[in-house]
């Protein structure tokens, strides 16, 4: 059953209230008067609903003409954005771009980004999730996402391109009251594993997990994202190895202290983002082209 509801019908009285007369909303939607009240009256008998009142010298909208209005200009601007979708699609830009940013990193940056894309390109929808080690790869590999930020490791195949960020370093770092504070420099593996290490859990869920910095036999405490394992640490949970970039205000104040390792061995990891090659969208290759301008900022302090 069609209605009698019509974009056209929901224009003309979308005009007369705007514009407060039937006159003023022909010579807005260049058409006679005649053909405006006829459009008015005609969904009146169609709905057999009066949408004005016209019972006083100049014709009010009725509480249902109201209700109509209201909701037609929900449908109308809908429709603008889906004509505005449809053309923007044909023309290679994507309804919604999907982002996967890897825990280690700030997010602050790439919000930065997205405020300077939404500026431009307000139609297109930005959906922004977070993953830990493999889960970063697993995302794409498994299209939940369309481009991913701060991957490690080399990408599972070959039907993405990959483009480097940099390297980060990390630095084994605890709280200002841990009991490694006061142990003699340079600390052995033995006397670390006396205490849980804090470890982020690896999100994949199709991938092989991966994870760093464990002793054998050693206790952990896993948490869910590289925020909460920087939260633990500064509660003197557990020991471990921090991106030196995200803590450098907290080892500056001195909440967090760097402990010098008997087996101190030089920890850093590349990163990279990384997309389907196949993948031509233009909202894609526009955070492409920008990240790649602002690499650094995504692994320095803000």
């Amino acid at each position: 059953m069609s209605s009698p509801i019509t974009l056209d019908a929901l224009k003309v009285l979308d005009a007369i209230e705007r514009k407060k007369s039937f006159a003023a909303a022909a010579d807005e939607l260049f058409r006679v008067p005649s053909a405006i009240s006829y459009t008015v009256n005609k969904l009146e008998d169609d709905l057999g609903i009066a949408l004005f009142d016209r019972s006083k010298r100049k014709a009010e909208l009725t509480t249902v003409g109201k209700m109509i209005i209201e909701q037609g200009r929900l449908i109308l601007k809908a429709t603008d954005e889906l004509t505005h979708m449809a053309k923007q699609s044909a023309d290679g830009w994507e309804s919604e771009l999907r982002i996967c940013i890897d825990s280690v990193l700030l997010f602050q940056p790439i919000y930065t980004l997205i405020a300077q894309f939404q500026k431009e390109y307000p139609w297109i929808n930005i959906r922004v999730s977070e993953e830990v080690f493999g889960g970063t790869w697993d995302s794409l590999v498994a299209d939940r996402s369309d481009l991913i930020i701060g991957a490690t490791g080399d990408p599972y195949n070959s039907d993405f391109a990959v483009h480097p960020l940099g390297d980060i370093d990390f630095v084994f770092a605890v709280a200002n009251d841990h009991p490694l504070v006061n142990e003699q420099p340079p600390v052995s593996n033995k006397t670390i594993k006396e205490y849980p290490s804090i470890v982020v859990a690896d999100s994949s869920r199709n991938l092989p997990g991966r994870s760093a910095g464990l002793l054998d036999g050693q206790s952990r405490i896993t948490v869910p994202t590289v925020e909460k394992k920087i939260e633990a640490h500064l509660l003197g949970l557990g020991v471990g190895y921090l991106p030196l970039f995200r803590i450098e205000a907290q080892l500056e104040s001195g909440e967090l202290v760097t402990i010098p390792l008997a087996n101190d061995e030089s920890r850093n990891s590349e990163l990279s983002m990384a997309w389907r090659k196949d993948n031509q969208g233009k909202a894609l290759a526009w955070f492409v082209n920008s990240i790649q301008e602002m690499a650094a900022e995504l692994i320095e302090p803000s």
